[in-house]
Formats: C-alpha cells, structure tokens, sequence
C-alpha cells in the first residue's frame, strides 16, 4: 500500500474513545422530562395532520384530535391521481404520483450538484492561495443575505429568455428550477463546508503529494472522504429546503404534470378541488417519507458535521 492509500486509510480510522459512565436516572430525571415535553410539543401538530388524514370529514374544523370517521379513501384518491371535488362531486385529475416523481428529481438533482459544487468551491478557498480569497469567501457569504425571493422577478425573466435558446433551462422546465436551487444555496452551503475543510489538516495533502498524488486525487481521495459528515448535512439540508420551497418554483414550472409538491397540492386547499383537506394531508404524510428516510440514513454523519468545523484544528 502506498503512503498516499495508508494515510487516507488511518484518517478515516481513527482512535475509538473509552466509554464515559452512565449516569443515574435519578441524576437526569429532569432531562428526560424537558425531552418529553420537546417531543409532545413537536409531535402535537404532526398527530393532527396524521388525523386529518385518516378522517372521512373534509373540513379544518371537522379535525380532531382522533380522526371522528376512519377511512382510507383520502389515500386511494391520491394513489390513483383521481380527487374527488366536494362542491360538484365530479372527478378531477391530480397526477399526484408524478408530482412525486418531479419533487424527487428536482430535490435530489439539486442537493447532489450543491454537494459537488459547493466542495470544489470550498476545496479552492480552503488550500490554495490567490489574491482576493479572503475578499471572495466573505463576499459569497453576504450574498446570502438577501433572500431569493427578491429575484423572483429576475429569475423570471432569465428563465423567459433563456428558454427561447434552450427550451431545457427555460420556463416549465425541471432543469431550471434545479439551476436556479442551486444558485440560491451556493454561497451558504460552500462557507460550510470551507469552515469543516479548514479542520482537516493540510499535513494530510502534503503526504499525499509528496506520494505523487494529483490535486484531483486530494480531492476525491483524502479530503472528500473525511468531509463525508459535512457532505451529508449539506445535501439534507439542499434536499428539505427543495421539497419545500414553493415560490420560485410556482414562478417556472407552468403546467400541471410538471408540478413538484408544493405546487400541485396547494390544489386540493383552494378552489380547483373544493377545499380537499383530507387528501392534502394523506399527501403531506406521504411527502414526508422521503426526507425521514434520508435523515435516518445520514443521522451517524449529521452531529459531525454539524459540529466539527465549527472550531478550525
């Protein structure tokens, strides 16, 4: 094994640390409790939308704290893309699946291309040297102060004209709307990640040159694995706020089998469906599914990430 392959592999390692005391349930009842309470306090409007969900009444005010009329039909409704309008008692197309398809597409393309991205970006402030570094990470980070809301307009505008010399990137188009996330959370995302690679000491960089290791090697083979819990916060968190964000992608995408989430079920609460409370939140329930597996599968990561670059070693 080379020196460049041995380093990267004993990093990864590291020390195992002795295991501390358990401490009392006598010591530590009070933290148990305001634990509790956190949990009943988080999980009390969750318990309402599970109800609403399983409840035959369309209504906000017919909601209970236990569903009143159990039913499934909120969930068949939606899962054959058919919702029932309660004014008419006709038949309406809601291509819920496909807007599962398009949120997934959309929330996945975005947080991938903002993890690569922002770590080359990070990669280049944190090791090399060049006039204007300093100015440039900080510049990049009081960007993010302004909301993207305030380019609605803007983004607009771009997507208009720059979809009329590539129809993939303007209006209507899932492409874009991946483009623009990514604009948004660049600058946030990249001074994150630049904050955990200024943790990783460069002593590992220089064994790995001076074994003939490339800067590309550096990269994907030292650096890119021990960043793997700040990688993983920032791709959760690129992935959440693209399921939720509804604004700029109510502005792009125009017609309804291009919708994400957001956007076509805002359907089922206003008048296109007649007030559907019931399969909004069957659709919500099952919108949520994606986002808790991907934190169950990066939770051993997140705590890392989250704390280690926050003081530079």
């Amino acid at each position: 094994m080379s020196t460049y392959e041995a380093t990267a592999a004993t990093a990864q390692v590291g020390v195992k640390a002795p295991k501390a005391k358990r401490p009392k349930l006598g010591e530590t009842w009070w933290r148990h409790l305001v634990g509790i309470l956190a949990v009943v306090v988080s999980l009390f409007p969750v318990w309402f939308v599970v109800s609403a969900a399983f409840n035959r009444d369309q209504s906000v005010s017919g909601t209970s704290f236990l569903p009143t009329h159990w039913t499934l039909r909120n969930f068949s409704q939606i899962l054959h893309n058919r919702v029932i309008d309660q004014s008419s008692g006709s038949t309406v197309d809601a291509p819920f699946l496909r807007w599962v398809l398009n949120t997934l597409l959309v929330s996945f393309g975005a947080a991938f291309f903002t993890v690569i991205l922002a770590a080359l970006s990070a990669y280049v402030f944190s090791r090399m040297r060049f006039k204007g570094r300093r100015a440039g990470i900080l510049t990049l980070l009081l960007l993010q102060m302004f909301p993207q809301l305030l380019l609605f307009t803007a983004i607009y505008l771009i997507c208009l004209n720059v979809g009329s010399i590539f129809p993939f990137l303007g209006l209507n188009s899932l492409l874009a709307v991946i483009v623009v996330y990514l604009g948004g959370a660049m600058g946030v995302n990249t001074w994150m990640i630049w904050g955990f690679f200024e943790s990783i000491p460069v002593e590992l960089d220089e064994s790995a040159r001076v074994d003939g290791a490339t800067p590309a090697q550096i990269f994907w083979g030292v650096v890119m694995p021990l960043a793997a819990p700040i990688l993983a916060v920032v791709g959760l968190i690129s992935f959440i706020s693209a399921i939720n964000e509804f604004v700029i992608a109510s502005a792009i995408l125009e017609s309804t089998h291009q919708f994400t989430l957001t956007i076509g079920m805002r359907g089922f609460i206003d008048q296109q469906y007649g007030q559907r409370w019931g399969p909004f939140a069957a659709g919500s329930l099952i919108a949520a599914i994606p986002p808790t597996i991907l934190f169950m599968s990066l939770q051993k990561w997140i705590v890392g990430g989250l704390t280690q670059g926050a003081v530079k070693g």
